[in-house]
């Protein structure tokens, strides 16, 4: 190798190990600031994202191996008991996950988290528009009962007070089965939609959400108090909605997916 080659081979190192450097630090940074839950796919694309970059996947997958930073894994599902429903809907979303607007297809379930040292449990209530995957609203409550299911839907017709024929899917709880519930349906003109009897991925990116919320959220922390979860779920929710960028939605948030078209 002459000189001249010599000299640009030890440039450009110097280059590639100042470019590393920079990766792994933002890197690094980036783990704590999202509470170590991204993994390398999710990483490259809030790094390019945020930091303007155009970095692909191995490269940042190397280097999170290197730094020994993994995400968080999900723990296995917990299995629910079953309840004899009064009023069953036909499985018409039918796994077409798909929406080609806002307020078209919504997707809602129920919840629950342990408290540390006590027998009292946390629900949560939410609403899915499969348009953005942004949750419409939510609420949360201490009883798994119809008012925690009803206020919840009451919450989104109030946010949109003037929308109808929206296809609402849900699993079969008993709230959902309903016959107070169905009228409530009716009356905004929603068609009613249920998943089959144990199969929970007929409503799946429902699923998904509450996998994501406690793998990213629950599972790393201790909540000894009702109002610590409330605040930690109240938290997250707003993150998930405007901070978390997701491939799906063209690397955009939930809100700036949506705020794209004018409701």
């Amino acid at each position: 190798m002459n000189r001249s080659s010599y000299y640009k081979w030890l440039k450009r190192k110097d280059i590639v190990n100042e470019t590393d450097k920079i990766i792994e630090e933002q890197i690094l940074s980036l783990h704590e600031l999202f509470n170590h839950i991204l993994g390398y796919r999710r990483m490259t694309l809030f790094i390019n994202i945020i930091y303007k970059t155009t970095y692909n996947i191995k490269r940042i997958r190397r280097h999170m191996r290197l730094l020994g930073i993994s995400s968080a894994i999900r723990r296995k599902k917990t299995n629910y008991l079953r309840y004899k429903p009064e009023q069953v809907g036909k499985n018409i979303l039918n796994r077409d996950f798909t929406a080609s607007k806002p307020n078209e297809k919504w997707l809602t379930d129920v919840t629950e988290f342990k408290i540390i040292g006590s027998t009292i449990k946390l629900y949560l209530s939410a609403i899915i528009d499969l348009y953005d995957h942004s949750i419409v609203t939510y609420r949360l409550g201490t009883s798994n009962n119809n008012d925690l299911v009803f206020k919840t839907f009451e919450q989104a017709i109030n946010k949109y007070p003037n929308i109808e024929n929206i296809l609402f899917h849900s699993d079969r709880g008993f709230q959902y089965t309903n016959r107070v519930f169905k009228k409530k349906l009716d009356d905004k003109k929603f068609i009613q939609s249920m998943s089959r009897v144990g199969k929970c991925i007929d409503n799946g990116p429902m699923e998904a959400f509450w996998g994501t919320l406690k793998c990213e959220m629950y599972n790393l922390n201790k909540f000894y108090s009702i109002d610590q979860l409330k605040m930690a779920i109240e938290e997250y929710i707003i993150f998930y909605n405007n901070q978390r960028y997701q491939p799906v939605l063209k690397g955009l948030t939930p809100i700036q997916y949506r705020n794209q078209v004018s409701i």
